[in-house]
């Protein structure tokens, strides 16, 4: 490929305007910095990029100092996908939670709330909420990131979270357009693919989406999904039939469209980051999102030759591109007058932690007596997805430990985890951990094995609760946050 050299021409500036790439590291690298004066404009961050509140306001105030406007994103769903408490666990129950509390005050104090934490820290633009309809319980990447399985529980649900979070000066990203949650793929290994009919798509997988335009959703995130009665040949991301016949004529949005990550196998696998990259923005995408996975500046220089050289050939044409990076920096115009204009809420730092106890769905509560002695908790873990990550802990051990000192616990998985969690048990009251029990056999069986032997032995599922409710008491936490974990613990220990 021609490399171009690293001019302020409009052409370029544009062309590096509408890329959201990813760094590595605490600190902005020169690269990053000197990307800025040239007509970057937005920074994607990521758990590896945090440690603390205040080193996150500190790497912000960096980026700032070089581009007083820039757009900083982050990937902070709460619940299981979090970024800014990444080796602690959310504050924030997640999506399914504040779906099964059903209660749209609650979802638009709660996204409040993780809007002006977002904001004291310098992020103006979140990509969230998921406004996917998890109608396959299956889905091996949605799942608790989900309202819920209705559309319209969904479609309030977004609503109000994209004003929760609005309100505190943080763009909201809506995401995966046109929805993800009728998948038995996740787009981060393979392109999946959604099978119905358009008027199915229409009632159920649209309607969140509706929802958050007229909410006024800022920014949208568009799925890698290929959509045959949408668009035969090409996934969302890559579709102009989508992206802009669907989601810009026929739905009125005018705001931001951004790609969901461009490294992922479903676009990286199939198109290539460079090929799928112009063909997003010339489908009617106007920012590029790469940085998950690849975070360098070999990255950024690829992509932005690449768009400039489209535009050179005309396959691209130049308005398109001009049009989209006017967008990224629209939005960022609007981020630097709502904070101003908007009084910042007080905070309200118990606001999870009361999602997370209305969430709880518990089986057998009349006939459980609390635990005064500490229990063997048993942790059945899968294969955590890349959008949740492994480096995020999860479930009740650490918070039983607080309360019932002596708490010891285990991780398990696979054919002989029963057999093992009973020998590592011994005598111990034991409380078995699952996620998801429904999609992992090994998981149920384990659980089968455990409970023929031990059947005062207590179940909490801190996934989507699919599976029939057992154990001497089942507690459905409707996600893994780790205010879901409190509040699970709480009702062991009679707390």
């Amino acid at each position: 490929m021609t490399t171009f050299a690293s001019g302020t021409d409009t052409l370029t500036r544009d062309a590096l305007t509408v890329l959201q790439p990813g760094f590595t590291g605490t600190t902005a690298p020169d690269w990053l910095l000197r990307r800025l004066g040239e007509g970057l404009a937005s920074v994607g961050l990521f758990g590896r990029n945090i440690t603390s509140a205040e080193q996150l306001s500190a790497l912000t105030a960096q980026l700032r100092a070089e581009r007083d406007d820039v757009l900083v994103a982050i990937d902070e769903e709460g619940g299981d996908v979090t970024r800014l408490e990444v080796r602690t666990g959310s504050s924030f129950p997640g999506n399914n939670a504040l779906g099964a509390v059903d209660d749209v005050d609650l979802t638009r104090e709660v996204a409040a709330e993780l809007g002006r934490r977002l904001a004291a820290c310098g992020v103006n633009l979140n990509w969230a909420p998921s406004a996917d309809v998890n109608s396959n319980p299956a889905n091996p990447v949605i799942g608790v990131r989900s309202f819920g399985a209705e559309p319209a529980l969904v479609a309030r649900h977004t609503a109000a979270y994209v004003t929760g979070l609005q309100s505190a000066g943080v763009a909201a990203c809506t995401k995966h357009f046109p929805g993800h949650g009728d998948t038995a793929v996740d787009s981060h290994h393979a392109l999946p693919r959604i099978d119905v009919p358009a008027d199915v798509l229409s009632a159920r997988e649209l309607a969140p989406f509706h929802a958050a335009i007229t909410a006024g959703t800022r920014a949208v995130m568009s799925a890698h999904i290929l959509v045959p009665a949408l668009d035969p040949d090409r996934p969302a991301t890559l579709s102009h039939r989508i992206l802009t016949g669907l989601l810009r004529r026929e739905l009125g949005y005018d705001g931001l469209i951004v790609t969901d990550g461009m490294e992922m196998r479903a676009i990286a696998g199939t198109y290539g980051i460079e090929r799928g990259s112009v063909l997003a923005i010339a489908a009617g995408a106007d920012a590029i999102c790469v940085g998950g996975g690849l975070a360098d500046d070999e990255t950024v220089r690829r992509l932005r030759d690449a768009l400039v050289a489209a535009v050179r050939s005309g396959e691209l044409p130049e308005a398109r591109l001009a049009e989209a990076a006017d967008r990224v920096r629209s939005l960022a115009g609007w981020t630097s007058t709502a904070k101003a204009a908007r009084p910042q809420p007080a905070p309200d730092t118990e606001v999870g932690l009361r999602a997370a106890r209305r969430a709880l769905r518990l089986t057998g509560a009349d006939a459980f007596t609390p635990l005064t002695d500490p229990p063997y908790v048993a942790a059945l873990t899968p294969v955590a997805n890349i959008a949740v990550g492994d480096e995020t802990p999860w479930g009740v051990a650490a918070e039983l430990f607080r309360l019932l000192p002596g708490t010891e616990t285990g991780t398990f998985s696979g054919e002989d985890a029963g057999l093992a969690t009973l020998a590592a048990a011994g005598p111990r009251r034991i409380v078995a951990v699952v996620r998801d029990e429904h999609r992992h056999p090994w998981m149920a069986a384990a659980l089968d094995t455990v409970l023929r032997s031990r059947p005062d032995t207590v179940v909490i599922e801190m996934g989507l609760p699919q599976a029939p409710p057992r154990g001497a008491l089942h507690i459905a936490t409707h996600g893994a946050a780790r205010v879901c974990g409190r509040a699970a613990a709480e009702i062991i220990a009679g707390a």
